[in-house]
């Protein structure tokens, strides 16, 4: 018989507590629960797992073998499981030859049309579709490569201050240290004047200190100093300009790169004019463009061009059809602001998502589990019935939905729910319930349940803050920001809301932190703006990875590793045999594990698929040798305190003051259930950003700060957040000002000030729409969140909607700018 149910028996992948789950097929299948309770160990790490595993069972035995080092998740059995595809959170790679259109293919459509329709010049050949690359040696430029910009330095970026003479340090593009006296000992052994102002040097003789690339090799003869003898030594010469390219391009350290890129001029290929395409493609036009015009406009507009070709007939309405069809799936999600050449790197982990989604509902598959990972994230409240309706048409093909999600709207539209908990970590890993929506509402354990069914128990709405001052930005102009005014209020909470792509994160994390930051270095602000007196520090708390390596690990990052090593290093034992704090470091060579050389982890290379990481086999993941492993505090190893979660590591340690600091916030921003040594590779962008915030949160500080967030509650369970929103204001409370861009509309109607930006996405967006307390914004008619806003400020309150008055209550405004 035909069983509708995907039976897991005995799961046990990370905190899972031996769970017993039956999940219907053919649906859509909602995971809930608090950050860190088991849910995603539950849909990935074991349901797609298993499917991942089966699949390559079937593929060849190389295959298996390499798979098998990976490891299949610990689960007893599951039944019923039909092949499965995974749409995870993942940050895009880094690269800027990654774009929207390659993504979703629509690249390899855009460059068949022109290939086979465009308008050539009168006498060129037909060129393949691979010339409309620029991704391909047939159609890169050869000046950028294909890249668009080029890299160079001018004698003003290597020597910013000409009235110093090469031994003052005239060229500050030079690396410091030996190297530099170096590089400067062979100039005045070839009989070059170190000692003359650099403007008082003659032309050629500037030009070939910084741009030559020859590279003499001459005896060099050190000055000699006190206490020290140098003898002579074969020193070979290189110019500024090439160490500031060789070390922009060649080296591992991320600070020489930075400093090196300070002395680089980035600006439009001079050849192509940042168009990335050789002369030849560009010449070839389609309804009077060329291929880089067409893939510089927004999916909407695109669309809008095609859809008279995609009405006649030929081989340009077959293509043109292709194309809007598919990129009608995109604008429905929310994504039609973003244009085909868009680099993927630029994008949020949610948009990335999304593009995939796209790209699954035309592949035609069915029978299929997807299992996808917050797909709201990142959505505006008015694209979320989109995204609905494009899960709703997956599932129609005859597809199953498995979602770890947090937003209440979809789990209110859920077939199915399945609430993993009561907390995290250790406290977790148990199925509260599994079953229609309606029956959540008996789960008394379900953290998830007051939020779906909200008892009206919420407290009252805070009366906002009172300003202490006003940062104004004039002017702002960047991306789909034209000639922008815009005020932030200094002492407040400020949230900063609008729909996907209406310029939110361009005019926070850019125009706002990067003026910010400028004047507190002390450099003129790109921006003309008024307040920056009252700022003491920026603090940018982004969702960028803590490190991208199995050896970066929460402890580490935050600190509190020092103070736990000390510890080792304080028993009798550590002291007998000369152990000091250094020796319980994973990066040192005397206790580290020298197989993977204390990583605990080895790369892993899978042909035809990409790397991953396993437990080394010597350590069996330890990190550490086993004469570091014999010193033990309190019966515990130092690679069991790094295998301890946040919450349990706080009882251990509670009489380590400088380690329990650190874990108390770590706590406070709710990951208490995180191991202190969890690989950076294992952490999600939500989780790194709040590891951020608990490492600002136990330094002490003075002064006003300006804190800048994105997005800070994209991963959180609702009740995560109301742990994090009370930190936040904390801060607010102390005399900081707080900056969020967010899409939760709880935490816009909690905040003491809303920005809205809008009306719509891309070009159609760029203008502060409404602007006051979020009673006022909620009122606002040409805001799209306003609405939304209303909703939830109906729902903190309990008072009827009529509280929130008609028209536009006094105290919004509605601002076009100077657009």
């Amino acid at each position: 018989m035909h069983d509708p149910y995907v039976r897991v028996r005995g799961a046990r992948e990370h905190n899972l507590q031996a769970v017993d789950v039956d999940i219907p097929r053919d649906a859509l299948v909602v995971f809930t629960g608090v950050s860190g309770s088991g849910k995603s160990s539950l849909a990935f790490g074991t349901v797609y797992a298993e499917a991942q595993r089966r699949y390559f069972e079937s593929v060849a035995p190389y295959a298996r073998r390499l798979i098998h080092q990976v490891g299949a998740p610990k689960v007893d059995d599951i039944s019923g499981l039909p092949p499965a595809v995974a749409l995870e959170q993942r940050r895009s790679a880094p690269t800027s030859r990654s774009s929207v259109g390659t993504v979703t293919t629509l690249s390899n459509s855009l460059r068949m049309l022109f290939s086979r329709a465009g308008t050539y010049p009168e006498g060129a050949e037909r060129l393949d579709s691979d010339a409309f690359s620029p991704n391909t040696a047939a159609g890169a430029c050869p000046e950028c490569h294909g890249l668009g910009r080029v890299h160079r330095v001018t004698e003003d970026s290597l020597v910013p201050d000409p009235s110093l003479s090469i031994r003052e340090g005239a060229i500050a593009a030079w690396p410091g240290a030996w190297q530099g006296k170096n590089l400067r000992d062979i100039l005045d052994t070839l009989g070059h004047d170190i000692d003359r102002p650099w403007r008082e040097l003659p032309r050629a003789d500037r030009d070939w200190i910084l741009f030559t690339d020859e590279q003499p090799v001459v005896t060099v003869h050190p000055v000699r100093e006190a206490e020290r003898i140098q003898r002579p030594y074969q020193g070979t010469y290189m110019s500024a300009r090439r160490y500031v390219l060789h070390t922009f391009a060649d080296s591992k350290s991320a600070t020489l790169r930075a400093r090196a890129e300070r002395h680089l001029v980035s600006g439009p290929c001079p050849v192509c004019e940042g168009r990335r395409l050789r002369p030849e493609a560009l010449a070839v036009t389609f309804a009077g463009r060329d291929i880089a015009a067409l893939a510089a406009l927004p999916l909407a507009g695109l669309a809008r061009l095609l859809g008279p070709v995609r009405d006649g007939e030929g081989v340009a309405a077959t293509l043109a059809q292709d194309l809007v069809a598919r990129i009608e799936v995109l604008t429905e999600l929310g994504l039609g602001y973003l244009s085909v050449d868009r680099s993927t790197p630029t994008l949020s982990a949610g948009e990335l998502q999304r593009l995939r989604l796209a790209t699954q509902l035309r592949s035609g598959l069915f029978g299929v589990v997807y299992v996808l990972d917050e797909p709201s994230a990142g959505l505006h409240p008015a694209d979320s019935a989109a995204l609905l309706t494009v899960l709703d048409r997956l599932k129609e093909a005859g597809n199953s939905l498995f979602v770890v999600e947090h937003h209440m709207d979809v789990v209110r539209r859920a077939d199915w729910i399945v609430d993993v908990g009561p907390r995290a970590g250790e406290h977790g890993g148990r199925v509260l319930y599994s079953g229609p929506v309606a029956g959540l509402a008996r789960a008394e354990e379900s953290a998830t349940r007051r939020f779906v069914f909200p008892d009206g128990a919420a407290p009252p709405a805070r009366t906002p803050r009172e300003p202490s001052g006003v940062l104004r930005l004039r002017g702002v102009t960047r991306h789909n920001l034209r000639d922008l005014d815009v005020d932030f209020p200094l002492g407040v909470f400020t949230t900063v809301t609008g729909v996907s792509g209406s310029g939110k994160s361009t005019l926070v994390g850019e125009a706002l932190a990067e003026t910010a930051a400028a004047h507190l270095d002390g450099r003129e602000p790109a921006v003309k703006a008024e307040g920056l007196a009252a700022l003491d520090r920026l603090v940018r708390v982004d969702q960028k990875p803590i490190g991208r390596t199995p050896r970066s690990n929460l402890a580490t990052y935050t600190g509190l590793f020092d103070a736990v090593r000390k510890v080792f290093a304080a028993t009798d034992e550590a002291r007998a045999r000369g152990y000091g704090a250094g020796r319980f470091s994973f990066n040192v060579t005397s206790g580290r594990c020298e197989v993977c050389q204390g990583e605990g982890f080895v790369a892993v290379e899978l042909l035809f698929l990409p790397g991953t990481y396993a437990p080394c086999e010597a350590c069996r993941g330890a990190r550490y040798n086993p004469a570091t492993l014999e010193i033990t505090y309190r019966g515990a190893s130092i690679a069991d305190v790094l295998d301890m979660t946040v919450d349990a590591a706080a009882g251990f340690l509670a009489d380590v003051p400088a380690a329990l600091r650190g874990l108390r916030t770590l706590q406070d921003v709710g990951l208490g259930y995180l191991r202190l040594g969890q690989p950076a590779t294992e952490l999600s962008g939500g989780e790194a950003q709040r590891i951020k915030l608990a490492t600002e949160l136990q330094r002490t500080h003075r002064g006003h700060t300006l804190y800048v967030l994105d997005e800070p509650t994209t991963g959180l369970h609702p009740a995560d957040t109301e742990l994090l929103l009370r930190q936040l204001h904390g801060l607010v409370d102390a005399g900081n000002t707080v900056v969020v861009v967010e899409h939760d509309m709880a935490v816009a109607a909690g905040a003491d000030h809303v920005i809205d930006l809008g009306p719509g996405g891309g070009a159609a967006g760029g203008r502060v729409v409404a602007a006051g307390p979020p009673r006022a914004v909620a009122g606002a008619a040409e805001s799209v969140t306003a609405r939304y806003l209303a909703a939830a400020l109906l729902a903190v309150s309990g008072r009827s909607s009529a509280a929130c008055g008609g028209g536009r209550p006094a105290g919004a405004s509605s601002i076009a700018g100077r657009a």
